[in-house]
């Protein structure tokens, strides 16, 4: 009977990690309407804009960015389609940005909103790019991931849904937050005057 029950308990997760990545694939690709069906109106969403110097421009009400799973693909690598698009991870140490120093604002690859700024950034020993702070809490939405059979804080996009990672509570002061992110899932734009 254990054996049965242990089969049982496994099957089941296992069938519930299956809805959950359906849904979540489902939920990704909300423009594509059926034939014959009214197409799904995008709502809008407040993001605040920020200068090429990294200066806050204020907030603004935009368009959320909605498109097909086929337009997502055309648009972005393979690699960045899989972590952005259906919430995959790139390899630690493998990304462009784990290293990158250089003064700018990280951006959405998928729709260019501005999530991060290379001051909040610090190497956190992980093979991800790690910053204590978002540029703004307008232009970052969390919500749960219970993927890899525990909990984490996932991290996305607030005008396109870009999965961008998780965030956790071993940073450095003045946040103790550490906003772990994959780079192919980011933009560096380097300061400019």
């Amino acid at each position: 009977m254990n054996g049965n029950r242990r089969a049982f308990l496994i099957g089941g997760g296992a069938a519930l990690a299956a809805a959950w990545f359906a849904r979540r694939s489902k939920s990704a690709d909300t423009s594509a309407a059926a034939p014959g069906s009214a197409q799904v109106v995008a709502k809008e969403v407040t993001i605040e804009e920020f200068s090429p110097s990294g200066k806050s421009l204020g907030l603004t009400h935009v368009a959320k960015v909605v498109k097909s799973e086929s337009e997502w693909r055309a648009q972005l690598s393979p690699l960045a389609f899989q972590v952005a698009r259906q919430a995959g991870t790139e390899y630690p140490f493998s990304g462009e940005y784990d290293k990158n120093h250089a003064l700018g604002v990280y951006r959405c690859v998928c729709c260019d909103t501005a999530l991060y700024d290379s001051r909040t950034k610090f190497d956190s020993g992980t093979g991800w790019p790690s910053f204590y702070r978002v540029i703004s809490h307008y232009n970052v939405a969390q919500g749960k991931d219970w993927t890899l059979g525990m909990l984490r804080d996932a991290v996305s996009c607030a005008r396109c849904d870009a999965h961008l990672g998780h965030v956790f509570d071993d940073g450095p002061k003045p946040t103790g937050l550490r906003y772990c992110m994959n780079s192919v899932s980011l933009h560096f734009v380097p300061y400019s005057a």
